[in-house]
């Protein structure tokens, strides 16, 4: 039973009824017996800088979605050295009166493709957003180049050049090994596919960010081109549980729990 003593931790986006964080992190609390919970709250870009200051004042946090990672950063006023350099926010919590924020999406990108067993060689990121910033971050620390495709040239090119801006040297489509779906493409059942396999002839692994019940269609195309692929579900844990112990300092991620959690909706 909640109490004015619980504390509060919520996922903002939007779309958000999808987001399996709520489902992770409360089964997280519960294991730990922690005196909180964890809820989705859709919302606007202008409703961000609120919420965050709304929830960390209250001794909470939470994490933030599509597309609102690019408005996290600004708001926060403590941002961690990652937040500063992608422009993107996705973990926050409240320090003293300061609203603390972090990027934990590399670490879960990171994750995911050593647990996919991801090849040395470039990369290819689809989308420009807050997702692709963090996959940008994990290039470099991997020492891999990246490739960019978005369905806007200028973007693209942009991002690019952001991204060589960073250390990341740049690649071409057609070279890449590994090749990351950061866009929201594969949310809806009629969406396209983010990238057509033959315009990656080289590709070895495939990692959309993505999630959702039965793995999304893109998944299932690459894994029978012989790909290993995955969706987003060991991102998801990854990023959740260094989410996690950005809140709870002192305590260990219960990864167990949380992976149980994701899988039993995900099956």
């Amino acid at each position: 039973m909640a109490s004015a003593r619980t504390r509060v931790f919520a996922v903002l986006g939007d779309p958000v009824g999808h987001s399996l964080s709520p489902a992770m992190h409360n089964a997280a609390f519960r294991v730990l017996g922690l005196d909180a919970t964890y809820v989705a709250l859709r919302c606007g870009p202008d409703e961000v800088p609120t919420l965050m200051r709304v929830l960390a004042r209250q001794g909470g946090g939470g994490n933030v979605t599509v597309p609102h990672k690019a408005a996290a950063a600004r708001a926060v006023t403590r941002p961690s050295g990652l937040v500063s350099r992608l422009g993107a926010c996705n973990t926050f919590w409240g320090d003293g009166q300061e609203i603390a924020g972090d990027n934990t999406d590399v670490a879960g990108v990171l994750a995911a493709l050593e647990w996919l067993g991801v090849p040395e060689g470039p990369w290819l990121v689809l989308g420009t957003g807050g997702s692709a910033h963090a996959v940008a971050a994990a290039a470099l620390a991997a020492g891999a180049r990246l490739a960019v495709r978005s369905r806007d040239a200028d973007r693209a090119r942009d991002f690019q050049a952001w991204a060589t801006d960073l250390g990341v040297a740049p690649a071409s489509p057609g070279e890449c090994v590994a090749c990351i779906n950061a866009t929201p493409l594969g949310l809806g059942d009629d969406d396209p596919q983010p990238v057509s396999l033959d315009d990656v002839p080289s590709a070895r692994v495939a990692l959309d960010l993505v999630y959702r019940p039965g793995e999304t269609p893109w998944v299932r195309a690459c894994r029978a081109r012989g790909l290993r692929a995955a969706d987003g579900r060991e991102m998801l844990v990854a990023q959740g549980a260094a989410a996690f112990e950005r809140w709870f300092p002192a305590t260990r991620a219960p990864v167990d729990a949380m992976r149980a959690a994701v899988h039993g909706h995900l099956g």
